[in-house]
């Protein structure tokens, strides 16, 4: 298998490990395989945790100048679940699991009742908003749940427009929601919660990944966004409380795309398939999806052979009729854009290549 088809290291090195080493520490106990010995021995022992999701900052873009402090604080490098996209990821870690067992698999999905979704917004490719209960999305019990069973009261600090949107539904399930409206709320709400043993509070901030996909890493809105997270980050751990530790990770790296790197797909080849997952990482679900994947630049990898990049052994009992025929997994350099996915972009994500999958963990 060529090296930017190496799937996620769920048994001991991923973000499913990273999750599954911080229920251990809280509860004694957790549902996935904690990180391995030499990872797990960077991760203090605490009775509060702050976990600090900088979305879209993978582990080399800490080489940027507008990282700051940030890099002197990178204990390991651990691999994001497959696709390597926010949706999947954030479902990750309110789980505790894979993808092939939480049933979350791509940002764009593909459901029999609801055809292709966009599971970020939780809308039909016509724009309008899909009927699908989102509470009861992820497996019960979820991260959140399993915690408060076991004492641990769960939080989330996110920006106050998260509120009540169905994908806020979906993941937080049993998990109080404190929206802030500016960086110095974050900071403050995190600060104030941490006070209390027995918490776990997941804080996350959108900002480097929104100015990657739009501006692209060399940018001056993507170093403002970066210079942004590492002040909050900094701002937080120079108050944390001696009980407290924060531990800080992403949800997928990024890479920047010229025009020209962008291949254009016509809806008429992808005629009679369900077309979803993410331009890195295309799903093909039909009878000509070997076929199609031919003539575009990637490599077709059949689900028989890519079911263990969602996850090992425990499956969704509705993966099966969510999971594509196949995938195409565009070639380096390569994005493949179908109409219904977005061509005005600079960054991307969501396939296989260190720079979409590796991710860091950082500690204060």
């Amino acid at each position: 298998m060529p090296p930017s088809l190496t799937p996620p290291d769920y048994a001991g090195g991923s973000l499913v490990n990273l999750m599954a080493e911080l229920e251990h520490r809280l509860t004694g106990s957790s549902s996935s395989p904690r990180l391995r010995e030499s990872e797990r021995s960077s991760v203090p022992a605490a009775a509060t945790y702050i976990l600090m999701v900088m979305d879209g900052l993978g582990a080399h873009q800490l080489d940027h100048p507008a990282a700051g402090s940030l890099p002197e604080h990178l204990v390991a490098t651990i691999d994001a679940p497959f696709p390597s996209t926010t949706t999947v990821s954030l479902a990750t870690i309110a789980s505790g699991q894979p993808p092939r067992a939480h049933g979350l698999i791509g940002h764009m999905m593909y459901m029999p009742q609801h055809g292709v979704f966009n599971a970020l917004k939780w809308i039909g490719r016509d724009g309008r908003p899909i009927d699908h209960p989102t509470g009861g999305f992820l497996p019960t019990p979820n991260l959140w749940e399993r915690l408060a069973a076991a004492g641990i009261e769960p939080i989330t600090v996110q920006p106050g427009q998260f509120v009540n949107t169905p994908l806020s539904a979906a993941l937080y399930r049993g998990c109080r929601f404190e929206p802030a409206w500016s960086y110095d709320e974050i900071v403050a709400a995190a600060l104030d919660l941490a006070a209390v043993p027995g918490r776990l509070i997941l804080v996350y901030l959108g900002d480097v990944d929104f100015a990657a996909h739009l501006f692209g890493q060399h940018s001056g809105p993507y170093a403002d966004a970066l210079g942004r997270v590492n002040s909050v980050w900094e701002a937080i751990a120079l108050r944390l409380p001696p009980h407290a530790a924060l531990i800080g990770t992403a949800d997928h790296g990024h890479i920047d795309y010229t025009p020209d790197q962008k291949h254009p797909i016509a809806s008429a080849d992808l005629r009679g398939m369900h077309v979803y997952g993410d331009p890195r990482a295309l799903m093909l679900r039909g009878d000509r999806a070997e076929e199609t994947a031919a003539a575009l630049p990637g490599a077709w990898v059949p689900l028989s052979r890519a079911r263990e990049w969602w996850g090992p052994d425990q499956e969704h009992p509705e993966f099966g009729e969510r999971a594509p025929t196949g995938l195409i997994m565009a070639d380096p350099g390569v994005v493949l854009l179908p109409g219904h996915m977005d061509r005005r972009l600079i960054g991307y994500h969501g396939g296989l290549d260190p720079a979409e999958l590796r991710i860091p963990v950082l500690v204060a």
